[in-house]
């Protein structure tokens, strides 16, 4: 459908549908074991009917205008993605979210994947907060909200159960304003 080249170096953003299901699927295998102490989005797809039924909620959430789904590609093979978990465009919020398998690591593919996304978010759609919500422990997480500029603005202590561990999670969030003056 389309691609947005992320730089020079065969990184993509594309549409995550579902006649990508088996190819989800085994980045999901790939990526399991370094998402899935932090979110259940691989433990959501661990056949190829759960794959395709993750795929379907986020494609009826577009539908709805109430969510978004993108992989990112390297070199043709998919190895993250970003999200909109939330969107609420009446209300002009929504939060975003990522993942990354080990062989997408250390490139800076999440923060160039999450530029064109907020983009589109506060210029296209109107949106005026974008949020960001993470385990305070997922380090890798914070530092990508961190360079994309939000602010942190609060830590929920012990909000987060999974997998029978409580976990404290920050919130971070750029306003309208603050992304346009980081863009200049």
């Amino acid at each position: 459908m389309f691609a947005i080249a992320l730089g020079d170096d065969g990184a993509e953003l594309r549409p995550l549908e579902v006649w990508r299901a088996p190819e989800f699927l085994a980045h999901m295998d790939r990526a399991r074991d370094l998402v899935d102490p932090w979110i259940p989005f691989a433990a959501g797809a661990t056949d190829l009917t759960s794959a395709r039924a993750l795929l379907q909620r986020y494609a009826d959430k577009q539908a709805a205008d109430t969510g978004r789904l993108y992989g990112i590609w390297l070199d043709g093979t998919l190895v993250g993605g970003v999200l909109f978990r939330i969107f609420d465009a009446a209300a002009g919020n929504c939060e975003v979210g990522c993942w990354l398998e080990p062989a997408g690591q250390g490139r800076g593919l999440i923060t160039r994947a999450m530029r064109p996304l907020i983009d589109w978010a506060v210029d296209e759609r109107g949106m005026h907060r974008v949020e960001w919500d993470a385990s305070a422990a997922n380090t890798r997480s914070i530092a990508v909200a961190k360079r994309l500029g939000m602010t942190r603005e609060a830590v929920l202590r012990e909000n987060y159960l999974y997998r029978g561990t409580r976990h404290d999670s920050e919130i971070w969030s750029v306003l309208a304003p603050e992304w346009r003056a980081r863009r200049g």
